[in-house]
């Protein structure tokens, strides 16, 4: 039996919605299942922008899954939208595919070189693999088989009887432009916002010389939506139009014809309706003022629905994305984030931030210090000290309802794995050989205890990391530095290397490098650093980058140090 709402002892933005969708589905149809959903457009590489419309209704869904309620999550594919343009930086297409704008993306080609039979089903694939491997439960809706089948014959004709109706409400907002404003958004911000989501596309709304009519046919000569309606007859259900684009035209009969769509402002309503929907989201294209979440909230009650309560989402920001941009035009996916990083990480990124609030999806430097953030989330977990809002998010990044999500055996720090892959280039018995001196107390006896996260860090410095800013490990040492070097300076040397083998491990070595210039200032080791001593650590700490990698900065010196191994420092440090 379901639970019940927890709304006075929840403190995160989850519970709170499945306190609101699970009262409002009670109130609209009682004891049937709870309907949220979501909608995504494959008309190109389905971004991280667009995963927020996804994951803001999965994350309140599973709520009230956990809660013993049965839940609907659909995720429309609006694969039956017109192909507006042959978008920029998609590898295997060319500006041929201008012939096919205005043809449903089902009738599309495949990008060349793909496996799936057209273009929405490649664009598809790839955010369905994305959204299984991030464990998100749903059920899957074609718009390209509900048109087809017929599935909306009741509802179209529907619409077009109430034509003067959805046309009086339209003709509210069709005057009303708003003044112009200039962007603020970041670059990276931008980029996303401009990218196509699902109903983002500028269309008609259905109104011609003949009248206002809701429905859009695919000409019987082209299939392109080209066209416009002329005539319509609501007794005998003929329609008359005409296509512009190869001069085709006929006369159907609308209750027999399933080759068409309603315009999107009359499309998302319907479904409102026809789905029973509580629960769906919006980004802020839609929620401004005469937009299609505002106007679909009059147009829905002709369909006899209301319209689902959900908030509006901002957008998700980037970072250091340099790379990407050029290989897929600014336009990153939640494939490419899962490159990178775990499930687990992606889906806490939009787990702890309430859909209101902006943020950023590092693929820079910045991911070290996310997953670091997210390690001591797990130890706070784990010691019992963690605040009840973060242990919901963790718990929702985690796990979901039907149980807990594939995870690293042995989570060793992201930063340092990295750094491990930077130096040995992926090299698995060099890397095993490092990863295994960590903590000679418990050392990791195999790989797989550190996959996948391993394999994340690898992909990361290997696609994000520039070349000049890879660690290239001396062959010979620097004679010249060396040489020059004062009393103070090799003696420094010399200290440290006198350490090396009763310090062999990642603690041992850090408290070895950091207490080399506390002895040589005449200091305890364990002595509380002072502005002073900060000043003499890192320039020793320059000293041995330098005369290990040529350069004043790199990996964490006790990883750097364990990569090269004891001999090669010795070799490289001798004075």
């Amino acid at each position: 039996m379901p639970t019940v709402a927890q709304s006075s002892t929840e403190t995160d933005w989850v519970s709170r919605f499945a306190d609101e969708v699970i009262a409002e589905s009670e109130r609209r149809a009682p004891g049937k299942p709870v309907v949220v959903a979501s909608g995504l457009s494959p008309s190109g590489p389905i971004h991280l922008g667009n995963l927020r419309e996804v994951m803001t209704p999965h994350l309140v869904a599973d709520e009230v899954r956990r809660r013993g309620y049965e839940v609907r999550h659909l995720i429309s594919w609006d694969d039956y939208d017109r192909y507006r343009k042959v978008p920029g930086g998609i590898e295997g297409i060319d500006e041929s595919w201008a012939e096919h704008i205005g043809r449903p993306l089902t009738s599309v080609p495949a990008p060349k070189g793909s496996a799936h039979p057209n273009w929405a089903e490649h664009f598809k694939a790839a955010m369905a693999a994305s959204l299984a491997e991030l464990g998100v439960e749903y059920d899957a809706v074609s718009q390209t088989e509900q048109y087809t089948s017929g599935a909306y014959r009741d509802q179209i004709l529907h619409a077009m009887r109430h034509r003067g109706d959805i046309d009086a409400i339209l003709a509210q907002y069709r005057t009303r432009k708003a003044p112009a404003k200039k962007s603020q958004k970041p670059v990276d911000e931008a980029e996303l916002e401009a990218a196509e989501g699902s109903g983002a596309a500028a269309e008609d709304d259905g109104a011609t010389t003949a009248g206002y009519f809701p429905y859009k046919p695919y000409c019987g000569g082209c299939n392109k939506d080209l066209t416009t309606v002329t005539a319509y007859d609501d007794d005998t259900t003929e329609l008359a139009y005409t296509c512009s684009a190869c001069g085709f035209s006929e006369t159907v009969r609308l209750s027999e014809f399933n080759r068409g769509k309603l315009v999107w402002k009359v499309d998302w309503p319907m479904r409102w309706a026809y789905e029973g929907v509580v629960f769906e989201p919006s980004g802020v294209d839609h929620s401004s003022p005469g937009s299609s979440f505002q106007v679909g909230g009059q147009i829905v009650g002709i369909f006899g629905g209301e319209q689902p309560i959900g908030p509006m989402y901002a957008f998700v920001g980037i970072s250091g994305m340099a790379k990407m941009s050029s290989s897929r035009g600014g336009v990153p996916t939640p494939a490419d984030a899962l490159r990178i990083m775990e499930p687990q990480l992606l889906r806490w990124l939009y787990a702890r931030r309430k859909p209101n609030q902006a943020f950023k999806v590092a693929f820079d430097q910045e991911i070290q210090r996310l997953y670091d953030e997210w390690d001591k989330l797990e130890g706070r977990v784990a010691d019992g000290s963690v605040l009840p809002a973060d242990a919901a998010a963790h718990s929702r990044a985690s796990r979901t309802a039907a149980g807990e999500l594939p995870r690293t055996p042995r989570p060793l720090p992201y930063r340092t794995l990295a750094s491990v892959a930077d130096i040995t280039g992926g090299h698995e018995a060099q890397t095993l050989r490092i990863l295994a001196e960590l903590d000679p107390q418990n050392p990791v006896a195999s790989l797989d205890e550190v996959r996948p996260r391993l394999d994340r860090a690898e992909n990361w410095i290997s696609t994000h990391v520039p070349a000049d800013a890879r660690t290239i490990v001396r062959t010979e040492p620097d004679h010249e530095l060396l040489a020059s070097l004062d009393e103070e300076g090799r003696r420094s040397l010399r200290m440290l290397l006198e350490g090396l083998d009763t310090h062999w491990s990642l603690d041992g070595l850090t408290t070895l490098v950091y207490g080399v210039p506390k002895i040589m200032a005449g200091l305890e080791p364990d002595a509380k650093p002072t502005p002073e001593l900060k000043v003499a650590q890192r320039a020793f700490f320059a000293l041995l980058y330098r005369l290990l990698v040529s350069r004043e900065t790199g990996p964490r010196l006790p990883t750097l140090l364990l990569a090269v191994g004891a001999d090669r420092v010795r070799t490289l440090l001798a004075v």
